[in-house]
């Protein structure tokens, strides 16, 4: 092995690791990690140590993949009852939204530097998508109503395409190479979210079913091929010249609600990956960045920062929101969370790579807008939250089940921890009422282990091991829901246990 690969694997190894103690530092003191992982980059570029990075097309690249992964991991660890209730209003504000956004920040752009309107409405473009990274990694710690934070999440898994063909339509408009009318922009928009919402559904619901009838060799290999499965949308979106963005977030949501064989440990692996993905993508922006020409940046950065958060985002969700009935604290919530991050500073690299004129100057800009408006935006959303008065009750985690096949046997093997909150506490295992052929085998209770019998009580904390014929896995994993939400009663109460936690 050479020098410069030990070397950058060793400053790779450094980088991921202070990254991750810099997440800690972060978290304690309320600021957004993209700002942690930025200033690396930053650290580690021209000021910095002096490393010399000025390679636009491969952080681009790298940028497209992080953010599959990224996307992946979001529609993993996002639930179907959610989207299903949300998938309206995040439509809307991922094309609409968009849409409104791009026109008023552009007219703002013009009318505040003084650029062309082509150029300004680039700009419009490059930041006109939120950022899913920063809009999971924020909303999840809030206790917000599902349908918010879920049309808030919807719209950042879906708004990355109709913002990519706009910034790649305006391009070539600047350089010369545009053709046809600019209302085939919107039906090209239209035509790629179904594409690629066709394409990601078809191979998410076909991995599914693989992963469901084929025992892997290695418990490690599920998690793998679950990740697999979603690049594999997006690359066959992407081959189908239809939305590959889409297709990799919606075949995550496809995988993540289905009862698939080592379930939590692969949504496990997605977030480790997504947060791999999150460290290199910014540190790599950081690095192309040059803090020398940021200065020139700032206030027009603010400036177009500022109305995009004060005039051009309240605008677009009261266009897109005004079919929903949404409330108006809701709405005025999900303005100030349109959070920008990775993605348009991805996109921003994109006029670069096009020559467009004036390009360095848009990624500066955006370079700058990003860091300083995730530092207003990011920080003060519990804040708002509050003021608003929309934050939702905590209410008790649902019982996670993860099963692996015992293809021999044609039986599940289920393991699931107790979870605080859950009604699962005090009730006797003949209460389960479990089918017949699955049963409660193990119980690790405060670090000792013990078979259980008919007197057994489960307690909060307790980790259980259940095995089940597989024709009734899917009975037997309902049933310890309905417990854990309502009790022994549970079938009294109108609860079936369903996976999305409706009837």
């Amino acid at each position: 092995m050479s020098t410069t690969v030990a070397a950058a694997l060793a400053l790779g190894s450094l980088v991921v690791l202070v990254a991750a103690v810099a997440l800690r530092l972060a978290d304690r003191l309320g600021l957004p990690s993209l700002l942690i992982y930025l200033a690396l980059g930053v650290a580690l570029g021209e000021s910095g140590l002096g490393v010399q990075f000025e390679d636009v097309e491969l952080t681009q690249t790298l940028g497209v993949a992080a953010l599959v992964v990224i996307l992946a991991e979001g529609g993993l660890t996002t639930r179907w009852s959610d989207v299903r209730r949300a998938i309206g209003p995040g439509l809307t504000l991922a094309t609409v939204g968009v849409a409104v956004s791009v026109a008023v920040t552009g007219a703002f752009t013009v009318l505040l530097l003084g650029e062309s309107w082509g150029f300004a409405l680039l700009l419009g473009a490059v930041i006109g998508s939120t950022d899913a990274a920063a809009v999971f990694a924020a909303l999840r710690r809030l206790p917000l109503p599902r349908r918010l934070a879920a049309s808030i999440e919807a719209e950042s898994g879906l708004n990355d395409a109709p913002a990519i063909l706009l910034v790649t339509a305006f391009a070539a408009y600047l350089t010369g190479d545009g053709h046809g009318s600019w209302w085939l922009v919107g039906v090209e928009i239209v035509l790629e979210l179904a594409g690629g919402a066709a394409v990601g559904l078809l191979i998410a619901f076909g991995g599914a079913a693989l992963l469901r009838r084929v025992a892997l060799p290695l418990a490690g290999f599920y998690p793998l091929a679950t990740l697999a499965i979603c690049v594999l949308a997006f690359a066959g979106a992407t081959l189908a010249h239809t939305s590959g963005f889409v297709a990799v977030y919606l075949a995550g949501v496809v995988l993540g609600n289905a009862m698939l064989p080592h379930r939590t440990a692969s949504i496990g692996f997605a977030e480790g990956m997504a947060s791999l993905a999150q460290i290199g993508l910014f540190v790599l922006l950081g690095l192309l960045a040059s803090p020398s020409r940021l200065g020139e940046a700032l206030l027009p950065a603010l400036g177009v920062g500022s109305a995009l958060l004060l005039v051009a985002r309240p605008l677009s969700v009261a266009a897109s929101l005004v079919w929903f009935r949404m409330p108006w604290a809701q709405q005025a919530f999900i303005s100030w969370a349109g959070l920008r991050g990775a993605v348009p500073i991805v996109l921003a690299t994109f006029p670069i790579a096009a020559d467009v004129p004036g390009a360095t100057r848009i990624f500066d800009i955006v370079f700058v807008l990003v860091v300083v408006f995730t530092v207003i935006q990011g920080g003060s959303l519990p804040w708002v939250a509050r003021r608003l008065r929309i934050a939702a009750p905590v209410t008790p985690r649902d019982v996670d089940v993860e099963a692996a096949p015992l293809e021999e046997l044609d039986a599940e093997l289920m393991q699931l921890t107790v979870p605080a909150g859950s009604r699962l506490h005090g009730v006797y295992l003949p209460e389960l009422r479990l089918p017949d052929d699955a049963a409660v085998v193990l119980i690790v209770r405060e670090g000792r282990s013990f078979v259980p019998d008919a007197g057994t009580q489960l307690r909060r904390g307790d980790q259980v091991l259940l095995v089940s014929a597989r024709r009734s896995r899917a009975e037997a994993e309902r049933r310890l829901r309905a417990v854990s939400r309502a009790g022994r009663l549970a079938s009294w109460r109108g609860e079936s246990g369903s996976p999305t936690g409706t009837d």
